[in-house]
């Protein structure tokens, strides 16, 4: 699956589109240059369990290393992936 992004001035988005319909979606708020505050990910039901909603969560982070920016999980999904792999993300948060 492709993970597409939205960057608008203030805001993005990291998604997933299958068939024309976002199925599976991550978005973000850009708190001045230097960290992005993640507040909303999403997963259609039709295709819970299969682990989109982390590889979004993940793709975000690997899109903040890259832009050398810091992280705030504030969405609760997005929180508890940052809480159970901790170690994935001490570098960006």
């Amino acid at each position: 699956m492709n993970i597409k992004h939205e960057d608008l001035k203030t805001k993005g988005a990291f998604f997933i589109v299958e068939d024309g319909d976002r199925i599976a979606e991550l978005t973000y708020t850009k708190n001045g240059d230097y960290r992005i505050i993640i507040d909303h990910t999403e997963v259609n039901e039709s295709y819970s369990g299969q682990g989109l909603g982390k590889k979004l969560v993940y793709h975000a982070a690997g899109y903040a290393r890259e832009h050398q920016l810091k992280v705030l999980p504030l969405c609760p999904y997005a929180r508890m992936v940052f809480r159970r792999y901790k170690d994935d993300f001490q570098d960006i948060t």
